[in-house]
């Protein structure tokens, strides 16, 4: 008899009670993630009437996977240059709900005599909400054209980066086992230095990659190779002391920036819906029912907690970052849930052993609870915002709108704040760069080149030579080439005043380039000598080449920044976001009414309000349409107007086939070919095909006739029907017969 290996009975255990429960919970209209975690209960070792995991240790190493690419898909879904653009409003909102919940967490934690470990896990596990449960209750109440839906998923966003520094603060707090400022603060520099380090390399060579292999890439090659650079990125975050799930989102959010990150996260999902089911399903193995019941007044609480803490702490963010009192509501409530960063976070707590074995179950119970409760939310946030304004004092109502009309629109920046910024970003990129040069040229190349080309103290210089010449390019570019000039020439020659600081930038920028020159040499050799010989040779050769410098560090920049911006130049599309009205991107559907008429014709401005400022078709941007221009099947309409236009807008282009008369539509199941055999008494016999009404009659054409022996395809409208005609018919087959009993 053949042995079945366990871990694939296990595997089929799981997937199976994963398929069955998916199928339930489809059915009823649930959150898949919450069937995943229901089968996990079933197969788990708390119910006893079924069968059971046996090899869980298989079983946790698969969820492992599970969470690589989850993260993976998420890092997909973020990008750094989305970062970028959420803007202050969901920024600050992230940040204010972040830390409020930190603190809320912690404290009731605390407050229900828990250990300090478990409370300050419960604020990391509180602090941040589910994206997978707010896309999925967004497309089911269709709210995702109004305005307080860009603000959420800005939230969203940032709180995924967030997330991310909450698992490398969280590893580091539960190795220490205290509260170690300066330890810390070392975690949150390395994570920022390996961060910027990772996104400069992975856009520079990533896109430079696929573009040079895109004629090569069919879908199994780049499925292959998405999963292979995830994996080595997975491996190197590990190898500098990081979580894999941080070495997977890196790479998720490099490939997010790169032309092809629609394709890798079509081709890849099918992967990570397998892996994150069984991560999910594993997350149910671990919840004892019995500490369900035991914890119950937690559960409550911690619910509670969640729900009015996530309300008040997004909705004062999003208030304080000057979003209207509506917008900060509807805001507010949409965040009130916990999901899938929440169980990573509670699995990193039992994984390093320093959490309870309930606060699992409970995060997950809470978890459940809020995903069932987050549509009711969203759908009562506008009755629940006029509720309040009702209720309110007015003087209340009247400064809040105040205080969003004098934050809207600050936008200018001074010639200062300009400088300052680039002179920012200019130092802290190429330090990072430099920096890995240095340590990668003192750790790998000079035992490289000592033990394979050169012994001794030839092939420590040659080392630190071949180290200075790949550095050269990043410092000239840190400490002489010109930042911002227009900004820097006005403060220059407008203001005398301000020239002792810009010399100070100046001095300061050389100062630092020197010191990574002897944070260099100081890797080889600690000798006062060889560093000033060193100095005057990178002085001489920066002055001497500074026109080659310059040209190969601008091709450099070039490259990064063609790779950085090549997306976003492929889906250009305008920012138009004039004060409470926004952009929103709406589909003609194919049945839809709008289909074939020009824009005068439709008068959508002039009976909406709303103003179309784009029209893509396929590869064709129409910015600014004539009103001569027609709407096909398809388009995607970028339209600006406000939530009660938008709304009123969608549905005209989102139309349904039920709306359509019965004699406009029929499954496609009835369209088929039918034959009818023409006589004397035929109600068509006689008649031409055009006035016969064949057409009107079965939503068909005449396809074919046989007469005599001879087959005519496709005939003439004008052919008239003979004696003994054989007519091959295309249409509705539950609408021929009534063309036999037509009357005469």
């Amino acid at each position: 008899m053949i042995h079945l290996p366990v871990l694939i009975t296990d595997l089929g255990l799981i997937l199976a009670a994963a398929g069955i429960t998916t199928l339930l919970f489809k059915r009823i209209k649930q959150p898949l993630v919450l069937g995943y975690i229901l089968a996990g209960l079933l197969v788990g070792p708390h119910v006893a009437f079924l069968p059971t995991v046996t090899d869980k240790e298989s079983i946790h190493i698969w969820a492992e996977i599970g969470v690589i690419f989850l993260l993976f898909s998420l890092g997909l879904e973020f990008s750094f240059k989305k970062l970028v653009k959420v803007g202050g409003s969901a920024s600050i909102t992230a940040i204010v709900e972040v830390v409020f919940m930190l603190i809320i967490g912690f404290v009731a934690g605390k407050a229900m005599g828990w250990s300090t470990m478990d409370s300050i896990f419960l604020g990391g596990i509180l602090s941040v909400s589910s994206t997978t449960i707010i896309i999925r209750a967004f497309e089911e109440l269709g709210v995702k054209h109004k305005k307080f839906a860009g603000l959420v998923f800005g939230v969203l966003i940032v709180e995924d980066l967030v997330a991310i520094l909450l698992l490398v603060l969280l590893s580091t707090l539960a190795v220490s086992q205290q509260f170690a400022g300066a330890e810390m603060l070392v975690s949150i520099l390395k994570l920022c230095f390996f961060l910027i380090l990772w996104f400069i390399g992975g856009i520079f060579l990533v896109p430079t990659f696929l573009k040079a292999t895109k004629k090569l890439m069919n879908d199994e090659t780049m499925l292959i190779v998405s999963i292979a650079l995830c994996l080595i990125m997975v491996l190197l975050a590990v190898k500098v002391g990081f979580s894999p799930a941080l070495g997977a989102f890196i790479m998720g959010s490099i490939l997010a920036e790169t032309t092809q990150a629609e394709r890798i996260e079509h081709l890849t999902k099918s992967v990570k819906d397998l892996f994150a089911a069984i991560f999910f399903v594993s997350v149910g193995m671990l919840i004892d029912p019995r500490i369900l019941v035991d914890y119950w007044i937690p559960i409550v609480i911690i619910t509670f907690a969640t729900v009015l803490g996530k309300f008040l702490s997004s909705g004062f963010g999003a208030l304080l970052s000057g979003q209207p009192l509506k917008t900060s509501v509807q805001t507010g409530l949409s965040l009130a849930q916990i999901g899938e960063f929440s169980f990573i976070i509670a699995t990193l707590g039992l994984t390093l052993k320093v959490t309870s074995d309930f606060l699992y179950p409970i995060a997950v119970a809470v978890s459940a609870i809020t995903t069932f409760t987050t549509p009711y939310l969203i759908k009562s946030s506008e009755p629940f915002y006029y509720f309040l304004e009702r209720n309110l004092p007015k003087k209340w109502v009247e400064g809040l709108n105040r205080y969003t009309s004098s934050t809207a629109g600050i936008t200018t920046l001074s010639d200062w704040k300009v400088l300052l910024k680039s002179y920012t970003f200019n130092i802290i990129i190429h330090s990072v760069i430099l920096i890995s040069i240095a340590i990668l040229g003192s750790k790998y190349l000079q035992p490289f080149i000592t033990t394979n080309l050169i012994n001794g103290n030839n092939g420590i210089i040659l080392s630190l030579v071949v180290t200075l010449i790949i550095m050269t390019p990043f410092l000239w570019a840190l400490a002489i080439r010109r930042i911002e000039r227009k900004a820097y020439s006005h403060l220059w020659l407008n203001k005398k005043y301000t020239r002792g600081p810009l010399v100070a930038l100046e001095v300061f920028r050389i100062s630092l380039a020197i010191f990574f020159v002897c944070f260099l040499i100081f890797q080889f050799y600690n000798n006062w000598i060889a560093i000033g010989i060193a100095l005057v040779l990178i002085v001489s050769g920066m002055v001497v080449f500074s026109r080659k410098l310059q040209s190969f560090y601008n091709r450099l920049e070039s490259r990064f920044l063609l790779n950085l911006n090549a997306r976003e130049a492929q889906n250009a599309q305008p920012e138009i976001l004039p004060w409470d009205t926004h952009l929103a991107e709406l589909t003609v559907a194919p049945e839809s009414t709008l289909v074939g008429q020009t824009l005068i014709d439709l008068s959508i401005r002039e009976k909406y309000g709303v103003n179309i400022a784009l029209i893509e078709r396929g590869k064709i941007m129409i910015p600014t349409p004539g009103r001569d221009e027609r709407l096909y099947p398809n388009d995607k309409v970028m339209v600006i107007g406000t939530d009660d236009q938008l709304a009123q807008i969608k549905e005209l282009f989102e139309a349904s086939v039920d709306e359509k008369s019965e004699t406009d539509s029929f499954p496609k199941k009835d369209m088929t070919l039918q034959k009818i055999v023409i006589n004397t008494s035929s109600p068509i016999y006689g008649q031409s095909i055009r006035s016969s009404g064949i057409r009107e009659t079965t939503q068909g054409l005449v396809v074919g006739i046989e007469r005599k022996g001879k087959r005519i395809l496709n005939p003439d409208s004008n052919m008239v029907f003979e004696n003994e005609d054989i007519v091959w018919i295309v249409g509705n087959n539950k609408k021929v017969p009534e063309l036999l009993s037509k009357p005469q």
